[in-house]
């Protein structure tokens, strides 16, 4: 079957025109704030609204069918094309004059992983900074489910499209509907938005600052309007812990959300995923909160001042705040964890191969696949006994299809691999081992902070072009969970059949 180029045409010129939208909503605060470069900015959005335009209307008379294959192309080539516009605001405006950065920073925020270039976010003009955080929100939920929710308007089913865009383990619909699904977890993440700025702005922070936050904490991304991220806070844990809370539920199945509102607690309770990522954050908590509590080379007081609450809280407050971060892979930052013992080092950098939940805007391998693995590692003792006893692996008291199983395997495997080509390639630019490794995984993990030279308190400006290069690429691999985009690189894919 050939592919039917019009039709992905199309939809990548409506995914320019959702950019050049949200671009114009930037020049809009612009305007508001008066930073002098709301002309730049519309004319960013302008041109790619005009670019979009056109595009689809050369497309219109397409056929109005979409494949699994042009469900992937779509995908991969959307999230790149939207980074490749995205970078129009950062260079018109010479915020971030050279392509190869603003590129970074474009895809790093659609990619929801928050490593910046920028060296100091402060100067930079309030319309470019929302634009920078837009960046995030749009991709946090996937810009393919939000061009999903408008697609009865264009006559086409979006089945395709949402398996490309969500192909882990979970399989739950809200609605039976794709379209429904998609409007009731844009409304859900819309929501939880606007609740976040509205509390962080009680709490003290600026409106700017929290409507900023809030876009990048629902997200998962971390791009902060400060240099020092969420620690400028320090001496206001109520901010730290409304960021927490918001960290943890964008961090969850966004279903279960959906569930809770409908009054169906039940279904969350029993929910085995959610259960775990809720013992791996307490345990994860208790484990970094004790370390740094009572370790004597450990000074709370070097974490923030002046102490507010007492250094017992303080000690838990840091330790649940950057284990959240990390296991959700939001990537704000309340302290240097690097400098928390090596053990804390190392420990880190394992739960940067968790992830969230399925169904979440967290990156990573997500908590679920960890779940099946580990059931599953455990069944093959009982198969090793018992070779001719069927042994299915349970999730939520519902058998498995050995298929799901073994490209659960095949993907944490191929995540595997990805991590040490990553970062090999990483060596090759004379990058020492430790930033390399760690390089890789937030890359591929869509984090933001690493390790070595590129740790929490550190930015990727020092990385080399070609580096930033290959660090984008981790990145939309890891956004969209390998698959869909390394599949693009197989010859069967594109043999007409």
């Amino acid at each position: 079957m050939k592919l039917n180029y019009k039709i992905i045409f199309h939809f990548l010129g409506l995914l320019l025109l959702f950019n050049g939208g949200f671009m114009l909503l930037s020049a809009l605060i612009s305007y508001i704030y008066k930073d002098g470069v709301t002309f730049q900015i519309s004319l960013a959005g302008i041109v790619t609204l005009v670019v979009g335009a056109i595009i689809m209307v050369l497309t219109k008379n397409h056929k109005k069918e979409i494949n699994k294959r042009e469900g992937y192309i779509v995908v991969t080539f959307g999230w790149i094309i939207m980074s490749l516009s995205g970078t129009l605001p950062y260079i018109l405006t010479h915020s971030i004059p050279n392509f190869t950065n603003a590129f970074f920073e474009t895809i790093s925020g659609y990619t929801t992983t928050g490593a910046t270039i920028l060296n100091d976010i402060e100067i930079i003009p309030k319309g470019v900074l929302f634009w920078r955080s837009t960046t995030h929100w749009i991709g946090g939920m996937g810009i393919i489910v939000l061009a999903i929710a408008i697609l009865p308007l264009l006559g086409i089913g979006g089945m395709q499209l949402f398996a490309a865009e969500a192909p882990g383990p979970s399989g739950d619909k809200l609605h039976p509907r794709i379209t429904d699904t998609a409007k009731r977890l844009w409304l859900i993440y819309f929501g939880y938005t606007i609740a976040e700025t509205l509390l962080l702005n009680l709490a003290g922070m600026s409106f700017f600052d929290a409507i900023n936050h809030s876009m990048a904490t629902l997200s998962t991304g971390g791009f902060s309007t400060k240099n020092a991220s969420v620690a400028y806070w320090n001496h206001e844990p109520i901010i730290q812990y409304i960021i927490v809370f918001f960290m943890f539920l964008a961090g969850s199945n966004f279903v279960l959300s959906y569930f809770a509102f409908k009054g169906k607690v039940q279904k969350i309770i029993n929910d085995e995923e959610f259960k775990l990522y809720f013992k791996f954050v307490l345990i994860f908590t208790i484990i970094a909160a004790l370390i740094i509590y009572f370790k004597a080379d450990v000074s709370i007081s070097s974490i923030e001042h002046p102490m507010v609450w007492g250094e017992a809280e303080s000690a838990f407050r840091h330790a649940l705040f950057q284990v959240l971060s990390v296991i959700t892979t939001t990537g704000f930052i309340t302290a240097d964890y690097t400098l928390w013992t090596p053990f804390l080092v190392v420990f880190f950098f394992g739960l940067m191969f968790l992830g969230g939940s399925a169904g979440s805007t967290s990156g990573g391998v997500k908590v679920v696949r960890h779940l099946i693995l580990i059931k599953n590692g455990f069944l093959e003792f009982k198969r090793t006994l018992h070779p001719s006893a069927i042994v299915p692996v349970r999730y939520n008291n519902k058998a498995i299809n050995r298929f799901i199983v073994f490209n659960i395997l095949a993907f944490f495997i191929l995540y595997m691999i990805s991590f040490i080509i990553g970062a090999l390639v990483f060596s090759m630019f004379q990058i020492d081992f430790q930033s390399s490794i760690g390089l890789s995984a937030s890359s591929l993990g869509n984090i933001g902070p690493a390790l070595g030279n590129f740790g929490p308190v550190n930015n990727y400006s020092a990385l080399p072009p070609l580096a930033q290069w290959w660090s984008s690429f981790l990145m939309l691999i890891g956004r969209l969970e390998l698959f869909t985009v390394l599949i693009l690189f197989t010859p069967f894919f594109w043999r007409n059949r």
